[in-house]
């Protein structure tokens, strides 16, 4: 089972790099991001869970309403991806439960980083997808986190999937740089260990970073974005479903595994 995920964000990387970039322009790379990946998903007939902040959900309704329409899942990712506060738990899920009309049953901390479980259970979240359990000095040091789902305080807990042992990342820079080949026999591995694989990427990856320098974007960001990060996701997708196997939502994987349980 693959676990297929987007945190829908404004793009605000540049900021990260000293560029001033408004809220206007982060929304508009995302958009264009958001709808080639819609477009890839469609495609090849394929459900994933689009993580969302509250930003970008009030500003493009309209993308908002494809996923929605198209049988995709909308689960939380704060407010402002550009300053996370420990209220947007909350606040992100009242915001988008109320103007979609929906209900979104988990969340994943902005940049993965730690979120509080009390407030993640107090707001009757079903799961967290907030943990990357890879080794990546600065960013990520969790040794000794568990690699695979599980339970805590009620939550189920689905990190982001990493090599058995040596834990290399397979989120979404790992696609960008490593050749297609290692990145799927990476894949393949971890499917044959723990039976499912969860990833995630973001929609302004499928922009094309490498036409604006004025961005400042690092080369490992750029590499291999916009319409070659579309073929290389509509290639990884068309392989996993040839070796057999399903794409599931975070919220259809969860009803399972809860139940099996």
């Amino acid at each position: 089972m693959v676990l297929l995920s987007f945190d829908t964000e404004e793009f605000d990387v540049p900021r990260e790099h000293g560029v001033d970039f408004s809220l206007a322009q982060g929304m508009e790379v995302s958009v264009y991001g958001t709808n080639k990946i819609l477009d890839i998903l469609a495609e090849n007939q394929v459900k994933a869970t689009f993580f969302c902040t509250s930003n970008f959900v009030q500003n493009a309704p309209d993308v908002i309403q494809r996923i929605l329409s198209e049988g995709h899942e909308i689960a939380c990712h704060g407010c402002d991806h550009w300053k996370p506060e420990a209220s947007d738990v909350k606040n992100s899920k009242q915001i988008i439960e109320s103007q979609m009309g929906i209900k979104c049953y988990g969340y994943r901390q902005p940049r993965m980083f730690p979120v509080s479980d009390a407030d993640i259970k107090a707001c009757g979240y079903t799961y967290n997808s907030s943990l990357n359990p890879a080794f990546i000095p600065g960013r990520y040091m969790h040794l000794t986190t568990p690699r695979t789902y599980f339970m805590k305080d009620g939550v189920l807990q689905i990190p982001a999937s990493v090599t058995p042992w040596l834990r290399i990342p397979l989120f979404w820079l790992a696609l960008h740089n490593f050749p297609e080949w290692l990145y799927y026999a990476f894949v393949k591995r971890v499917l044959k260990h723990d039976g499912y694989f969860n990833t995630y990427f973001h929609p302004w990856e499928f922009y094309e970073l490498k036409q604006h320098p004025e961005f400042r974007m690092p080369f490992i960001i750029r590499n291999h974005s916009g319409r070659q990060m579309q073929q290389r996701l509509d290639r990884l997708i068309k392989k996993l479903k040839s070796s057999g196997e399903t794409f599931a939502t975070y919220k259809s994987f969860c009803s399972f595994r809860l139940q099996k349980n």
